[in-house]
C-alpha cells in the first residue's frame, strides 16, 4: 500500500482540516495556522518550485531556525518531487556546510534571513546551485537570490493557469521507496555521512512510534530541538501530523542565545503536552528548578528534597513493580504535590505529561529527579539510520535504566562481533530489520554494505534484551575499553558518573586499548577548581596551586576506588589509573561533539594520541608531571 509523506499529510488534512497544525510566535502572541492553511501555503509554494524548474529527485537543502516554513518549506519540496538535506543551523564552519551541499548535489537551498551569511560565504564554490530561496526579505539580492514571497507569487500563477490535477501529479506520483531527506550524521570519521530516507521509512516510523505512547489531535508540543534532527522530524511533526496535533516552535531571537531564553517562556506560553529532550537539555530544566526552589529560601528547600525523597520512594524505579507498603505514602505524595510540585509544573505550562528522551543515555538519577517532580523523562532509543525510532519507555512501561520497550513491528537480535546471534539477556551489538531501516548512505556504498546487511541495520550501539521484553543499551559495541586480556567493558557508564558526580570534572574519555591499565583525558571545571583552591589560599596561578587541584582530580577518581564513596559501582580494573589534563574543552567547533552533544571519541582519540600514548611511559604515568602542570596553566 502506498504511504508516502504527501499521503500522510493529504490525509490529515481531510480528517482534521480546522485544528491547528502550527503555533508560531513572531510578534507578542503565537498565531494558530490549521491544517487547510497550512496545505493552501505547501500547495503555492509546491507549485511556486515547480515553477522554478524543480524536477522529481532534485535535492534541495534547508538551512533554518525551527519555525513554520521550515515544515511548509520541506512538505513543499515533496509536492515538487525533490529531496530534502536539512541543514543544522549550528554548522558554523564553511567547510561542513559546503561538504554537505556539494556531496548532496544540492540544486536549490532554502535558507532564513539570519542564516543567509553562511551561504553567501561558499555560494562562489556552489557550481550546481541554480536558486537561493531567503524566506526574510532583504534590503538586496546577489546574484541566484530571489525572496520567498515571489516563489508563492509563481506558485499562485501556475495554480491560475494549470489545473490542480497537474500540480498535484507529481506529489502523488511519488512511491513509497522514493528518496524524501538526505540527513547528514554528526560524523565520527572526517567525513559525515549522508543517511538517506525514503518516505515509507517515515511513514512506517510514524505508525511504529505510536505504538509505544497514545497521542490524540487536542496534543500540542513544542519542539526545541533543531528541525533538522530526525527525531524532532518523526516524533516533533510528522507522528503530530499523522493524529490531528499541534506543534509549536520556538520564539526565533536574534541571536542563538536569545532563542535560547525564549525556551522556558514560550513552555509557558504553549503548555505543551510533552517534549522532546536530550540529556544536556535535561540538565539545564534540572538546574533552573533547583535554582528557582533555592531562592525560595531554605524551608522549601527542606520541603522539596523531603518531598522529593518520599515521591521517588513511592514511585521506585518501574511503574510495573508492586508497591507493598510503600502505597502508605500515597497521602504523602499526595501532599507533596499539592504544595509544592505542582507549583514547579506550573511553570512548564502545567499540562506537561512527559518528556521523552533521546540522543544519549539519560542518567538514573536525572529519570528519578523528574519523576519525583511529577513530569517523568522517558529514555528512548534511536538513530537516523533507523529514522529514527527503535524503543523508548511511557507512560504504560517505564523502567530507569532502559530504554524501553520495542516499536511494532520491527525485529531486534543481539550479536557478538561475528554477527551471530547471542541469547536472551547477553550483551553484544543491537541490530534491527524492520521497514524504518535507511535505504542506505547517499553515494556511499562502501559504508551502506558495512551498517545494512541482508536488511538488517547494525547500530554499532551495545546493549541487551530482558524476558520483560526491555531493552537496555550500554554504550558504543565499537567504543569498547579492551584489557591486554582481552576483556571488554562499556566505558559510558563511568564516563557519564565521574562527570554527574563531580563538580570538578567537566567532560572525561577513558582508553584502553589491550593495554596493561585504563587511562582518562580530562577536561577539568576551572572555576570550581579555582573556588576550592582560594579556600586553601591557593591558585591555579602557582604551581603549588596546579600541584593541588591535580591531587584534587585524583581524589575525586579515589572516590570509586577501594575505600570511597562510591566504593563498587564500578570494577575497578576499568578504572582510569592515570589522566591527562586538557587545556581546552571538547566543543562542537572542535568536531569533539556532535550536535547530539555526544562526545565523538574517534576525533578525540585522534586529536590527543601523543597525550594518550605519553600515559602508558613511566614519566606521563606520574600524576604531577609536566604536561598536565602545564594544562592547567
Amino acid at each position: 500500500m502506498k504511504k508516502t509523506l504527501v499521503d500522510l499529510f493529504e490525509t490529515s488534512v481531510r480528517r482534521y482540516p480546522n485544528n491547528t497544525f502550527l503555533l508560531e510566535k513572531t510578534g507578542k502572541k503565537f498565531e494558530p495556522t490549521t491544517y487547510t492553511q497550512v496545505k493552501e501555503k505547501v500547495y503555492r509554494l509546491g507549485a511556486g518550485l515547480q515553477a522554478l524548474g524543480v524536477k522529481k529527485g532534485d535535492t534541495m537543502a534547508l538551512l533554518s531556525e525551527g519555525r513554520n516554513l521550515w515544515i511548509i518549506g520541506e512538505l513543499a519540496m515533496f509536492y515538487a518531487g525533490a529531496i530534502n538535506v536539512p541543514l543544522s543551523i549550528k554548522l558554523e564552519e564553511s567547510n561542513d556546510l559546503l561538504f554537505r551541499l556539494k556531496h548532496g548535489d544540492v540544486k536549490y537551498i532554502m535558507v532564513s534571513g539570519t542564516q543567509l551569511k553562511k551561504i553567501r560565504a561558499i555560494k562562489d564554490q556552489l557550481t550546481m546551485v541554480e536558486k537561493v530561496i531567503v524566506f526574510d526579505a532583504q534590503e538586496e539580492y546577489e546574484d541566484k537570490e530571489m525572496p520567498l514571497s515571489e516563489v508563492m507569487d509563481m506558485g499562485e500563477e501556475f495554480l491560475a493557469i494549470h489545473s490542480l490535477e497537474l500540480f498535484l501529479s507529481v506529489g502523488r506520483s511519488i512511491k513509497n521507496d522514493d528518496y524524501a531527506t538526505i540527513t547528514y550524521t554528526s560524523g565520527t570519521t572526517a567525513d559525515p555521512k549522508g543517511v538517506v530516507l525514503t518516505h515509507r521509512n517515515y511513514t512506517a516510523n510514524v505508525e511504529q512510534a505510536l505504538t509505544l505512547v497514545n497521542i490524540t489531535e487536542d496534543w500540542r508540543t513544542l519542539i526545541i530541538l533543531p528541525l533538522d534532527h530526525c527525531f524532532a522530524h518523526v516524533v516533533g511533526f510528522y507522528i503530530m501530523m499523522s493524529v490531528g496535533a499541534t506543534v509549536a516552535t520556538v520564539q526565533v531571537g536574534r541571536t542563538p542565545l536569545e532563542s535560547l531564553k525564549n525556551i522556558p517562556l514560550n513552555i509557558k506560553e504553549v503548555r505543551p503536552h510533552f517534549i522532546l529532550s536530550v540529556p544536556a537539555l535535561a540538565k539545564t530544566f534540572k538546574k533552573n528548578i533547583e535554582q528557582g526552589i533555592h531562592a525560595k529560601g531554605k524551608n522549601t528547600v527542606r520541603l522539596f528534597n523531603i518531598g522529593m525523597k518520599v515521591r521517588q520512594i513511592y514511585y521506585g524505579e518501574s511503574n510495573r513493580d508492586f508497591k507493598g507498603l510503600r502505597y502508605l505514602l500515597k497521602p504523602l505524595v499526595w501532599l507533596f504535590d499539592k504544595v509544592i510540585f505542582s507549583k514547579v509544573r506550573e511553570n512548564f505550562g502545567g499540562e506537561l505529561r512527559f518528556f521523552i528522551g533521546g540522543g544519549a543515555l539519560l542518567d538514573k538519577d536525572l529519570q528519578k529527579f523528574y519523576v519525583g517532580v511529577g513530569m517523568p523523562m522517558y529514555q528512548g532509543y534511536g538513530l537516523s539510520e533507523a529514522t529514527p525510532v527503535i524503543s523508548s519507555n511511557g507512560p504504560g512501561l517505564y523502567r530507569f535504566g532502559s530504554s524501553g520497550k520495542l516499536v511494532k513491528p520491527i525485529e531486534l537480535k543481539i550479536c557478538d562481533s561475528e554477527g551471530k546471534e547471542l541469547p536472551l539477556g547477553e550483551m553484544g551489538e543491537i541490530v534491527v530489520k524492520g521497514e524504518n531501516v535507511m535505504a542506505g548512505y547517499w553515494k556511499n556504498p562502501e559504508s551502506t554494505a558495512e551498517t545494512v546487511r541482508d536488511g538488517y541495520l547494525y547500530t554499532g550501539d551495545l546493549g541487551y534484551m530482558t524476558k520483560e521484553g526491555l531493552l537496555y543499551v550500554k554504550g558504543r559495541f565499537k567504543s569498547l575499553l579492551i584489557s591486554s586480556d582481552g576483556e571488554k567493558y562499556s566505558p559510558e557508564g563511568i564516563e557519564e558518573a565521574l562527570v554527574e558526580k563531580s563538580r570538578y570534572i567537566d567532560q572525561v574519555m577513558l582508553y584502553n586499548n589491550q593495554s596493561a591499565y585504563t587511562t582518562a583525558v580530562i577536561v577539568p571545571n576551572r572555576d570550581q577548581l579555582a573556588r576550592k583552591l582560594k579556600e586553601q589560599g591557593l591558585s591555579l596561578d602557582t604551581e603549588e596551586g596546579r600541584k593541588a587541584a591535580l591531587l584534587k582530580l585524583e581524589s575525586e577518581l579515589n572516590k570509586y576506588k577501594k575505600g570511597g564513596e562510591f566504593e563498587g559501582m564500578f570494577p575497578e580494573r576499568w578504572l582510569p589509573s592515570c589522566f591527562a589534563v586538557l587545556a581546552e574543552p571538547f566543543t562542537e567547533q572542535n568536531g569533539m561533539i556532535n550536535s547530539t552533544m555526544k562526545m565523538v571519541r574517534g576525533k578525540v582519540e585522534k586529536a590527543y594520541a601523543e597525550r594518550i600514548a605519553y600515559m602508558y611511559t613511566a614519566e606521563g604515568k606520574q600524576l604531577l608531571n609536566s604536561q598536565n602542570l602545564d594544562a592547567l596553566k
